[in-house]
């Protein structure tokens, strides 16, 4: 099986011992305490779910700003996103302390991890910007991803973590958030080799399902994980839990028995474009995915980003062998009216804009909401079905 990234073996931070983990609970509630942001959140269960190995904690300010610089730790590391916990006020909390880290997604602000104190430094705003205009190539504080990380604060207080549980991704998707170790174990068990990764923030409509056909069939591979983000997305983006619906839905009625699994991941999503798209890599990597498509926008929002940009970074930016797992370069897809079959649109180059079935989002919406179904050619109707439900209940 592929190696994780920057190690032989995960570095998983959750206390994998209910026992331990018990003690860690009890010993936890009496330590000084620090509210963290959602992104902050996140990086932690995806640190203990072992999708961000090697880290074994939160980046200091150095490593930050040489990661944004570089997509390279100050050690050498190559990581293509800071991993920061951000605050507007460390309090009285001192270096060299151990200090409990509070969920803000749960009610009663429960402890999520522990955290060994090494740095508190602070961030001037322009250095922040500085950030935000490396990893999200603009500072517009209408780009949702840069206004979430210019929220965050601007203290930074890092070290290592020991995460004592995976936040409401367990409790509300039971049968669908996986760590990093879970899907290894899930892919050796299906005697998969070859693997491909999905990534979605959003419904699989038709297009998308034969987009995983089309490159298990060229790659010649096992399986794919269907891998979806259950964080927290931007205002009007449909929510996990339906999403998790209809794409367990297309999934169990439009893919052959032991040729894909649908997970999902701890996370809230970065509209960092090219950045996360390596960031996508690196993760997927970790679980143990050979491939991750990657398609048009990967990863980004309004008109922020280049079509292909989430491709070339990995031809421009990204160092040779910094990551072993591989990219499948994907064209935007559609139904061909002339070939009655989804296509890559750059495969067709005698074909019009006529000679597809294409809709845009609002269109979708539109009709969704109105209890009409996308024509086949877009959208299963079991799916479709789904979806309308959802925004019927609007």
């Amino acid at each position: 099986m592929i190696k994780p990234h920057g190690a032989n073996e995960l570095t998983s931070l959750y206390i994998a011992s209910d026992s331990e983990r018990a003690k860690a609970i009890e010993a936890a509630d009496a330590l000084p305490s620090l509210l963290i942001s959602s992104g902050a959140a996140g990086n932690a269960v995806m640190m203990g779910a072992g999708y961000f190995t090697p880290l074994t904690g939160y980046m200091n300010k150095a490593d930050a700003l040489s990661v944004a610089d570089s997509m390279q730790t100050t050690a050498g590391l190559f990581w293509p996103t800071p991993v920061l916990n951000l605050v507007n006020d460390a309090g009285d909390i001192t270096v060299g302390s151990t200090i409990a880290l509070r969920d803000p997604n749960v009610d009663g602000q429960p402890v999520l991890a522990t955290m060994a104190v090494e740095a508190i430094e602070q961030f001037t705003k322009e250095e922040l910007a500085h950030i935000a205009d490396k990893v999200y190539r603009t500072t517009d504080p209408e780009h949702p991803g840069v206004a979430a990380f210019l929220a965050e604060g601007t203290v930074s207080v890092s070290g290592p973590i020991q995460v004592l549980n995976f936040s409401y991704f367990e409790t509300d998707f039971p049968d669908t958030f996986r760590t990093a170790d879970a899907i290894r174990a899930d892919i050796e068990k299906r005697g998969w080799n070859k693997v491909i990764a999905f990534q979605t923030r959003n419904p699989m409509h038709r297009a998308h399902e034969e987009l995983c056909h089309m490159a298990m069939d060229q790659l010649d591979a096992d399986g794919v994980v269907v891998h979806m983000l259950l964080g927290k997305l931007k205002p009007g983006d449909i929510p996990a839990d339906v999403r998790d619906a209809a794409i367990r839905k297309m999934a169990d009625v439009y893919f052959p028995p032991n040729t894909v699994s649908v997970t999902g991941y701890g996370f809230d999503m970065l509209y960092a474009g090219p950045r996360e798209a390596v960031l996508h890599a690196l993760f997927r990597q970790n679980m143990g995915a050979t491939h991750l498509i990657v398609g048009r926008d990967h990863a980004g929002v309004g008109d922020y980003y280049g079509a292909f940009d989430a491709q070339t970074i990995f031809h421009d930016d990204v160092p040779e062998g910094a990551l072993e797992i591989e990219i499948f370069e994907a064209d935007h897809t559609a139904y061909s009216k002339k070939l009655d079959r989804v296509v890559m649109m750059r495969d067709v180059p005698d074909h019009t804009k006529e000679d597809f079935v294409l809709l845009s989002g609002t269109a979708v919406r539109e009709m969704l909401g109105k209890g009409i179904a996308p024509p086949p050619e877009f959208s299963r109707p079991e799916v479709a079905q789904i979806l309308m439900d959802y925004y019927q209940s609007l």
